[in-house]
């Protein structure tokens, strides 16, 4: 079996190493492709690089051949505000880039397709006083969100015409060991405030960060990941992968800073936050996945200083 990512991330990285451990064939599909951050994340695992854009259909359909691909798994793509920096070519990326995963699956009769998707597609201006499930609306109108549902709707579409198998994760906030190249913020900020924890320092966090969020362990992923790619086709086929908690800004600094008393934090002044108000619904991925995070935040920031440790 062989499976190709997109994108050479932290995502993508946390199912490769339980990928690897049951001898999974794995490509890695990605436009600039860290492969020191791939060494310090897989060792000297014996995996493939492909090294070109999520625009380009046929080097995507040439790979797939090439490797004999049977899942694909999408992570590539721009997040949050790096989308609206340069609006046209941040759709072209994740929106007509997702079309191009999905044609070149069509085209070379990949059986899955695991799409990554985000919480961020929740229209949070209808949020209620119940955590979120996966039937609520999509669609804010913000251009990260609104590129994510329409990468949903547009792999759904695919499927429902040419019948390959879809599952679609959307996850919280990702935190964990990464390069946030594809402007993860917020795993970007945690790493920040651990970092400077450990060495001593003053983390500046713009106000726009200092937001109550729901937040997921990497290792959490990766297992939802590898349940994604091998299990049988669940009845639901979206799933919602998160903690089903908001973590307050002020509680996560508190947390740092007793885990790692050095830290001091700096907000500075600017946009408004956007908390979000409620969690997650995790019921489904627990009923038809049986996932459900191993990691509460403060065992996975334990685990987080241990690998930062180890890696920096």
């Amino acid at each position: 079996m062989a499976t190709l990512i997109t994108g050479l991330g932290l995502v993508g990285t946390s199912l490769a190493q339980l990928a690897l451990k049951r001898g999974e064939r794995l490509v890695f599909y990605d436009f600039a492709p860290r492969r020191e951050f791939l060494a310090k994340k897989l060792g000297s695992a014996d995996v493939a690089v492909v090294q070109k854009d999520i625009r380009d259909l046929p080097a995507l359909v040439e790979a797939m051949q090439k490797y004999k691909i049977d899942t694909v798994v999408h992570t590539a793509g721009l997040i949050g505000n790096r989308v609206a920096e340069a609006l046209y070519s941040g759709l072209q990326i994740n929106v007509v880039g997702t079309i191009n995963v999905a044609e070149a699956v069509r085209l070379t009769g990949v059986k899955r397709l695991v799409q990554i998707s985000t919480m961020g597609v929740y229209d949070r201006r209808l949020e209620g006083s119940t955590p979120i499930s996966e039937d609520f609306p999509r669609g804010e109108g913000n251009p990260y969100g609104n590129s994510k549902a329409t990468k949903e709707l547009m792999v759904e579409a695919y499927q429902r015409t040419y019948g390959f198998e879809l599952i679609i994760l959307r996850l919280a906030n990702v935190y964990g060991f990464g390069h946030f190249s594809g402007g993860s913020a917020g795993g970007e900020m945690i790493q920040s405030l651990l970092q400077k924890g450990m060495t001593g320092g003053v983390a500046r966090i713009s106000q726009e960060q200092a937001r109550d969020f729901e937040y997921i362990y990497y290792k959490d992923v990766g297992r939802a990941l590898d349940i994604a790619t091998t299990v049988r086709m669940p009845p639901k086929t979206t799933f919602n992968i998160g903690t089903g908690v908001v973590m307050k800004f002020d509680d996560l600094v508190a947390l740092v800073q007793r885990l790692l008393p050095k830290l001091e934090v700096e907000i500075i002044p600017g946009k408004a936050p956007r908390s979000a108000k409620q969690p997650m619904d995790i019921s489904r991925a627990k009923q038809h996945l049986g996932w459900e995070p191993q990691y509460t935040i403060e065992a996975g920031f334990k685990d987080y200083i241990e690998e930062l440790k180890a890696l920096t």
